[in-house]
């Protein structure tokens, strides 16, 4: 059965099967990929017109994990990497080295028959949406993500708009600037869902064909925050699923919390304080798998609430990504999505636009396995907006996945 225990789970059973004491009750294990990229985009030139439209980049993800008894274990996935590996970090031409914690948890797991429970506490991927669970370039047939979890949204969860021309602006741009109090910095807007880690806790509940979740975090998935911020705010996201037969599940997951900043709560309506103004989403999501195709597809719906505003801006986002295996070696998959804004409405007027443009992307690749440690992935994604023609965000790409052997120690 699909869970999002699967992903640590399977990881210490693989080192444990590859190591000599394949009874052992305590270990370690550190599987890691490593992933070389190449991208040809005039992207890079949004920024710089003279840049190149070209670029190399790298990408390694560690997963050490300590087995601790019987029911205890820590496990985290760590990621490196150099930009722009990804489409999307080919906006800025800039190369930069990124350390991201996608995960980083302690847990505690107790089955009985077809019953099993997992407690996490710690750094932990959303429970909102499926595909952070596939976030892994050897899980991930091809090169780019979803636009849930890549896009930026002209909100800011750190100024407050005034009115219908804060939030729509004349031209889209990832710098977005509001007028009524907040952070006096410049920022990109917000991602609506975030693929790398948030500290929380998380119950997982597995049974026959039925899973379920329920994870307390310490800040949103549309605006994550680290520990020792001071923007956090206690939130709650409940997610479950049901296989209906083998290879074919339903899910769904929803949040709801504060999303906002620490800095505008001066600039609040008097009364009133951040968790009067949260951020809601809902999804369903869809996994079927049968001999050479498998299909997975998600539906996400966001909105955002801000102070003086009668329709807040709401986005929804969808996607269905096809995999057909060619033969032993080679795959073809393709990943069609859009995303739909809402219009907004303050107390005076209506915006006669949606608050972001409208996307529609398409991704096709084609994979190739030399061996059973590597992967080759060549891909081209088109992108469609209201107000982009042509081929200028179009991206042609190209990765070269290595998984390396795991180092592993069973010590009792």
């Amino acid at each position: 059965m699909w869970g999002r225990k699967a992903v640590p789970g399977l990881l210490l059973l693989s080192w444990c099967v590859q190591s000599e004491a394949q009874e052992a009750t305590s270990g370690f294990a550190m599987p890691a990929t490593l992933t070389g990229g190449a991208l040809y985009t005039h992207r890079l030139q949004s920024d710089d017109p003279g840049a190149r439209p070209a670029a190399l980049s790298f990408h390694a993800v560690l997963s050490p994990s300590v087995k601790l008894g019987p029911h205890w274990f820590a496990y985290s996935s760590l990621h490196i990497r150099s930009t722009p590996f990804f489409a999307y970090d080919a906006y800025e031409a800039e190369s930069e080295i990124k350390f991201q914690v996608a995960q980083a948890f302690v847990a505690y797991t107790r089955s009985r028959g077809t019953t099993s429970v997992l407690v996490k506490a710690g750094q932990l991927i959303s429970a909102f949406g499926s595909f952070p669970l596939r976030y892994d370039d050897v899980d991930n047939p091809l090169l780019d993500q979803p636009l849930s979890y890549t896009t930026y949204l002209k909100l800011r969860p750190d100024q407050l708009p005034c009115n219908v021309e804060d939030l729509t602006g004349d031209e889209y741009s990832r710098l977005v600037s509001y007028h009524c109090g907040g952070s006096a910095s410049s920022s990109d807007g917000l991602t609506p869902v975030t693929l790398y880690g948030l500290p929380g806790v998380e119950l997982d509940l597995s049974s026959h064909k039925a899973d379920a979740r329920l994870q307390v975090t310490n800040s949103s998935p549309s605006n994550p925050q680290s520990l020792l911020s001071r923007s956090q705010h206690a939130q709650w996201t409940v997610g479950g699923g049901y296989t209906l037969v083998q290879g074919f599940r339903i899910g769904f997951s929803v949040f709801r919390g504060p999303f906002l900043d620490r800095a505008v709560v001066p600039f609040l309506p008097a009364g009133k304080n951040v968790r009067d103004f949260p951020a809601a989403g809902a999804g369903s999501d869809i996994q079927w798998a049968r001999g050479r195709w498998a299909l997975n597809a998600e539906w996400q719906w966001l909105r955002f609430a801000y102070p003086n505003f009668r329709t807040l801006p709401t986005t929804s986002f969808g996607y269905a990504e096809v995999k057909a295996v060619l033969n032993a070696r080679t795959y073809l998959a393709l990943r069609v999505a859009h995303q739909r804004n809402s219009y907004v409405e303050d107390l005076t007027e209506r915006s006669d636009e949606t608050f972001t443009p409208n996307h529609q992307s398409y991704e096709l690749a084609l994979g190739f396995r030399p061996n059973r440690r590597q992967l080759l992935k060549i891909g081209y994604e088109w992108l469609r907006t209201a107000e982009i023609s042509g081929t200028r965000d179009n991206v042609l790409g190209l990765q070269f996945v290595t998984s390396l052997p795991s180092l592993s120690k069973a010590w009792r």
